[in-house]
């Protein structure tokens, strides 16, 4: 008797044929409207009366939201594996991560499509299979280096560029029956996929133990395998041989051994009947998963994910790994875990996490918080983990990664209030709003999380029009260090509302905001290159310009040092925010006698277009620093400062944001953010800090303050260059109360007040 302790799952197994084609995709539909995690299709594609059903696995996955699928199982002799990896990966991509692959060995007739040769032997096509595994998998693993170089009997892979990577860890399910092929399971396959049409459920105990023998041989857990199986539509039939008979609960007492007794996870009903999808959605799958849920309370089934010895010996000392909370245990990913490499680095910073948590709602959160407390390590929160400062990812400690809570809703398209969830990615976001004739003012990067921006400020390329992302913010919901889920807003803790516009990371956990979206469809973007050799003159006379512009201008100026024996040369994005072509012209113009323009374009976008995605793991970039501040004009001596310091190369990367307009319009204690006079955010990266402060320390008399999001350093000395007084002391206050012991010190921290 096994329970591998694995989250029921049920789906649907339709034929997909070709006589009638709407109704396989309808019957997918039903499927999810049903409730139902799953939707799975016959591959025979030798067989006319049957449609592709890779063409058909990616037309359901764009007529669904919700609903996974895969093939059961595709067939893969006709579908070669460095083919299969590309196009599995590329199709879990587009639907966000709703693909499963379902893999079989196939007739495996070497005749097929001229390959010549006779039939392979029942061996040589588990080697086949497995050869086809280790590709697969070769090619979906985009963080080792080079090509994929395989040689194998049956397949083989010299050089092959590796990717894309899958959105998520793609299961591999074998359809398999001989003991050859059930230790492959065993070895290699993250689930088995067998039908009740070709086996016994007497054979299930004698199955899953050479499944099981043959993962721990390699090192594996058996709980490491998901047990799938097809259930035979005409089990449900009177004419059946006794088995599924009779109203659903009978279904679940017949279904309920399988669980429990044998480790099935995953029930596929095979059916083309809509009213028995709706049923084994709608009251066969709830009944079951509370039946097998009393069960195990009463056996003490363990219920979170199984790790390989492998890992069990990367764990990190200070973290009690088996007391993470269950509601989160299936999505902790530790060192060694398969997802691990995907979810340790931040955009800059490279982290040896000892633990990733990845809640999926606010309670969850709590939990999170409450469970970190209690370890001997550091604790980080992670929005999207984009950040300059390293705050998103650490060396041994746990993280609370919000990517799950990402969800992005228009409440009211008319006033322009949306709600966003804080692992949301600005990039997401602006696609989403930008259906509705929406847009907010978010940084310059697509792949930001919400929750990092939402709760320090957004200079944005549209700031100097509708101002900083927290000016738009008009509520926020939040996690306590005491565990208390708050909404914040003017009429509720306003004093933490405050705070969490400009200081929010050093308050809590931010899962949500509210904002209002401006009613922004489409922009004009100008993009100047300039030859910048009298980098001081060029400075002042940009600045000048950007100055001056109409306040629907938004300009962003970089600089860096040019090609071999060329001098420094300067990028900008002047957006105009708006459609008014005429209007933006005369507004840009002015930019081309800036200096001697090496190129120039102007065109009008969409706004999501100016937000570049990212949605693939942060490698860690490398681990710059970074110095920032805030000016008011670009006087001489700024120019002459910044110039100096490009001329030198102690700082790569030079930018200049403009910000004033309607950021300035709000008054400077309305948020935590007070710097409402500046025209310009102004930041350098060095890779050396010592050289890189060289230079800076010149400008520190010029500056009216800091935008902490662009800076590397902490501490006393600069905590007051971002927080002026009284905001800094305000800010100490509410620290006080809602922070008392300072769980979240690990970003800019704010010290408590004394009294």
């Amino acid at each position: 008797m096994t329970d591998y302790g694995h989250r029921l799952e049920f789906g649907t197994f339709i034929t997909p044929t070709a006589q009638d084609p709407e109704r396989a995709v309808g019957l997918a539909e039903v499927t999810e409207a049903a409730g139902l995690d799953l939707a799975t299709f016959q591959d025979h594609p030798y067989n006319p009366a049957f449609l592709d059903t890779w063409t058909l696995l990616s037309w359901v996955a764009a007529r669904t939201e919700r609903l996974r699928v895969a093939g059961n199982v595709v067939n893969l002799p006709l579908r070669p594996p460095a083919v299969l990896a590309r196009a599995a990966a590329s199709l879990d991509l587009l639907s966000k991560g709703r693909f499963e692959l379902g893999l079989g060995a196939g007739a495996f007739w070497d005749g097929i499509h001229g390959m010549g040769g006779g039939r392979r032997t029942p061996g040589q096509a588990v080697d086949a299979l497995s050869e086809a595994l280790d590709l697969i998998r070769e090619v979906w693993d985009t963080d080792t280096r080079g090509g994929v170089r395989t040689r194998g009997e049956h397949y083989s892979a010299h050089g092959m560029k590796r990717g894309p990577r899958p959105h998520h860890d793609i299961g591999i399910w074998l359809g398999a029956y001989k003991p050859r092929m059930l230790r492959l399971v065993g070895a290699k396959a993250d689930g088995w996929l067998p039908s009740l049409g070709y086996l016994d459920p007497a054979d299930l105990p004698e199955s899953n133990r050479m499944i099981d023998d043959a993962a721990e041989a390699a090192g594996r857990h058996p709980r490491q395998i998901r047990r799938l199986l097809n259930l035979s539509g005409a089990a449900f039939s009177p004419a059946d041989r006794g088995f599924l008979q009779g109203p659903p609960e009978q279904w679940v007492d017949q279904l309920l051994p399988l669980a429990v007794e044998h480790g099935v996870a995953t029930f596929i009903l095979g059916t083309d009947d809509p009213r028995s999808i709706d049923i084994f959605g709608g009251e066969v799958a709830p009944a079951l998963r509370e039946a097998v849920d009393r069960e195990r309370a009463t056996a003490g089934t363990p219920t979170g994910p199984a790790r390989a010895a492998a890992t069990l010996t990367a764990r990190r000392p200070g973290i009690d790994y088996d007391g993470v909370p269950d509601s989160l245990r299936e999505g902790a990913v530790e060192p060694g875990d398969k997802a691990y490499r995907g979810l340790r680095h931040g955009y800059m910073q490279h982290g040896r996490p000892g633990l990733v948590l990845r809640p999926d709602e606010p309670a969850q959160v709590a939990e999170a918080l409450a469970y970190a407390r209690e370890q001997d390590v550091t604790l980080n929160v992670r929005s999207g983990g984009h950040g300059i400062s390293g705050a998103s990812t650490s060396n041994g400690g746990v993280i609370i990664d919000l990517g799950r809570m990402n969800g992005i809703e228009v409440l009211d398209a008319g006033s322009g209030l949306v709600r966003l969830g804080a692992g949301a990615r600005w990039g997401d976001v602006a696609d989403r709003l930008g259906a509705h004739g929406l847009a907010i003012s978010s940084g310059d990067h697509g792949g930001v999380g919400v929750g990092g921006i939402a709760t320090t400020g957004g200079v944005g390329y549209m700031s100097r029009a509708h101002g900083l992302t927290i000016d738009n913010v008009v509520a926020a919901e939040m996690v306590t260090a005491d565990g208390r889920l708050l909404r914040v807003d003017a009429d509720h803790h306003p004093d933490l509302f405050w705070a969490v516009r400009g200081a929010g990371a050093n308050m809590g956990v931010v899962t949500a905001v509210e904002a209002r979206a401006a009613h922004v469809d489409t922009v004009v973007l100008g993009q100047f290159t300039y030859e910048a050799s009298a980098t001081a003159a060029f400075l002042r006379t940009w600045g000048e310009i950007a100055d001056a512009a109409p306040r629907e201008v938004t300009a962003f100026l970089t600089l860096g040092g040019g090609q071999a024996g060329q001098g420094p040369v300067a990028q900008a994005m002047v957006v105009y925010a708006g459609d008014d072509t005429d209007a933006a012209v005369t507004a840009l113009e002015p930019f081309l006698k800036a200096g001697p323009v090496l190129d120039q374009r102007a065109q009008l976008a969409p706004y999501p277009a100016l937000l570049v995605a990212h949605q693939d793991p942060h490698q860690g970039a490398g681990v710059p620093v970074s110095r920032s501040g805030l000016v008011g004009t670009i006087t001489d001596t700024i120019a002459e400062i910044i110039a100096g310091m490009v001329a030198s190369g102690d700082s790569f990367f030079t930018q200049f944001r403009q910000v004033g307009g309607a950021v300035n319009d709000v008054a400077r204690d309305a948020t935590a953010y007070a710097h409402r006079s500046a025209h310009f955010s102004v930041a350098a990266l060095g890779r050396r800090a010592d050289r890189l402060d060289s230079r800076w320390s010149a400008l520190e008399g010029e500056l009216q303050g800091m935008y902490l999001s662009f800076d590397t350093r902490t501490g006393p000395e600069v905590l007051a260059q971002a927080f002026p007084e009284p905001t800094l002391g305000r800010l100490r206050e509410i620290k006080a109360e809602y922070d008392p012991e300072q769980i979240f010190r690990h970003n800019f921290p704010i010290p408590p007040s004394a009294g």
